[in-house]
């Protein structure tokens, strides 16, 4: 296996991308996800959404890919440890999905910066709850999420 690199030098993989756009979903008007949440459009887009927005196919790729790149540097601000492409690609897809401050703000970035990898992809299976509710869907992309963390799936 590679050595692990400082996050400041990765950046999503394609497939990891890919990835997050298929667990996101497309929606080309803005709606709330789950009761609770936040207006969403295009690929799991918020900042600045509002109902009745709307996006067309070809910008939301642009929007979702500059949302990636603010999560990215979320995550490069608060992990002080080097990564391995699939664990940095894991992280932010988790921080795509919960928020950077929920992801900045968890147990899992404190036992990755102490140096607990193991422990820290294992944390990503407690993020499977939204609205109060355990969701059959982010349970089956934490799962992809950890397998990829710990260096399963590509």
């Amino acid at each position: 296996m590679r050595t692990r690199q400082i996050a400041a030098a990765l950046t999503l993989s394609a497939s990891a991308l890919v990835g997050i756009a298929l667990h996101e979903g497309y929606r080309d008007t803005a709606y709330i996800p789950v009761p609770g949440d936040v207006p969403t459009i295009g690929f799991g887009t918020t900042e600045g959404v509002k109902m009745g927005d709307r996006i067309t196919p070809p910008k939301a790729p642009a929007r979702a890919l500059t949302d990636v790149q603010k999560f990215e540097g979320a995550l490069k601000q608060c992990v002080r440890v080097p990564l391995h492409q699939h664990e940095y690609d894991a992280f932010v897809s988790l921080a795509y999905n919960i928020g950077s401050g929920a992801f900045c703000g968890s147990t899992l970035v404190r036992k990755l910066n102490a140096g607990d990898y193991a422990g820290a992809c294992a944390e990503i299976d407690r993020w499977t709850y939204a609205g109060g509710k355990r969701l059959p869907g982010l349970v089956k992309r934490r799962a992809e999420e950890r397998a990829r963390c710990e260096g399963r799936a590509a």
